[in-house]
């Protein structure tokens, strides 16, 4: 899923009003399965304990829209993107097994496949990364990429470290060192609460994003930053919440696109191929000399 062009490059007091709206309004109503669209009415209710001047709130301006009429939009916005597109792409785990064997007879994959780290009968293929794994090997066209980076991101120039980023991600293409895309991937098919773990990875993904942001604004280099994340059960029955918070960091611009399920089937190897032309004139501009 990519982000609506109509809510990117808006100003953190929008992002401010965003959180703390959502926080005091709730993610859902109550007794539906349903992400929550709050009214102007609750808002100002919601917001009156915190003295804000609500009245002062809906003159500010965002561009030439009201701000106000803007925060409606987008939660609007939020809860049809996440109730019509998102839920029906989530898998669950028998799902997820499926699609992840009929890739390992289609493809042949030679890339490791790597086990989940749970034990007993949940013990099985890592499904999400499994396929993420054959999709990146399947369309790279033979170039290399790290599937499991086992150093933490590093970006140089002039043969001098640039910036080194806080965390290990879960791939990288080329190598993990100057790469052009990173990603994360968040799978928890077999989790039965909304632990403290799912709830880190969500702050991780923040992190990172805020890391390339910097990188990005002071250096003028851009990588691209993904999140891969599946589990109908984990995020849509229990997670809701963190699922309109990753919509909000998608549209923050700190993540360049998410993938949500069945998302990496039909998105990824598209992906891959848009990386593998950019490597392309990558190395055209370095052989005639250019800046690439």
């Amino acid at each position: 899923m990519k982000p609506n062009d109509n809510f990117l490059k808006l100003s953190k007091t929008f992002w401010a009003s965003v959180r703390l709206i959502s926080q005091e309004a709730g993610y859902t109503e109550k007794g539906k399965d349903q992400i929550k669209v709050p009214t102007m009415k609750e808002i100002k209710s919601k917001l009156d304990k915190f003295g804000i001047d609500f009245d002062r709130l809906q003159i500010q301006r965002v561009g030439s829209q009201k701000l106000t009429m803007l925060l409606q939009e987008y939660f609007t916005y939020r809860a049809d993107i996440l109730n019509s597109y998102v839920e029906p792409h989530l898998m669950d785990a028998a799902k997820a097994k499926r699609v992840f064997h009929k890739h390992v007879v289609n493809l042949k994959p030679s890339c490791p496949l790597p086990m989940n780290k749970q034990k007993g009968a949940k013990k099985a293929p890592a499904y999400l990364t499994g396929l993420v794994n054959m999709l990146v090997e399947a369309n790279s066209q033979g170039l290399p990429y790290d599937y499991d980076p086992h150093q933490l991101t590093i970006l140089t120039r002039d043969n001098l470290p640039l910036r080194t980023l806080a965390r290990r991600v879960d791939g990288a293409f080329p190598s993990s060192v100057n790469p052009i895309a990173i990603w994360e991937i968040k799978e928890y098919y077999f989790t039965t609460t909304f632990g403290s773990r799912v709830a880190d990875g969500i702050y991780e993904t923040l992190l990172d994003g805020l890391e390339l942001e910097e990188l990005r604004e002071h250096e003028n280099i851009k990588v691209q930053h993904y999140l891969i994340v599946d589990a109908h059960d984990t995020w849509w029955s229990q997670g809701k919440s963190y699922l309109c918070r990753i919509v909000d960091l998608l549209h923050m611009g700190l993540i360049d696109e998410v993938l949500f399920g069945y998302e990496v089937v039909e998105r990824l190897p598209s992906l891959v191929e848009e990386w593998v032309n950019q490597m392309v004139k990558y190395s055209h501009a370095i052989i005639l000399g250019e800046t690439p």
